[in-house]
């Protein structure tokens, strides 16, 4: 299973609820960057999962109007919440691109690749894709790529 966690893009910093914060114009340039990289390497049939934010369904739809609005993914969400939505390790699909918030994605990462409670930092608009596999009987993680959007 390949596992995509991409943060949402910038967003503002003041509106009625944290549920209603819209990306800036930086914010979308940034999605915009990463959408055009994903959509060069996702298979088409990709599972994509977003947080109900504003900001998260902003982002995703620069990749795509093919996504699942995952209750459970919303800010302060954990990695257990992320994980079960994503079905790892074998997945509910063969990709699975969760768009979400720090420092959810960061414990998942940290987590997955080193056995930490801790969350490691994820620059807004920035993926980490991860895969499972196995060799020699044991589960492995493999981190396939860390993207930063103004590297793009």
């Amino acid at each position: 299973m390949n596992l995509i966690l991409w943060r949402h893009a910038e967003a503002e910093e003041i509106a009625p609820s944290d549920l209603a914060r819209q990306l800036t114009v930086r914010g979308r340039k940034q999605a915009q960057a990463v959408a055009k990289w994903l959509r060069a390497r996702l298979d088409d049939d990709a599972v994509i999962l977003a947080s109900p934010a504003v900001r998260t369904i902003q982002t995703v739809e620069s990749l795509t109007d093919q996504y699942r609005v995952v209750r459970e993914l919303a800010p302060g969400a954990s990695a257990a919440d992320v994980l079960g939505a994503a079905g790892w390790p074998e997945g509910i699909a063969p990709t699975v691109v969760v768009v979400g918030h720090q420092p959810t994605l960061g414990h998942v990462a940290a987590q997955l690749l080193a056995q930490s409670d801790t969350s490691w930092p994820l620059k807004k608009a920035g993926v980490w894709w991860l895969a499972s596999r196995e060799r020699d009987g044991d589960e492995q993680v493999v981190l396939r790529a860390a993207i930063s959007p103004d590297l793009l």
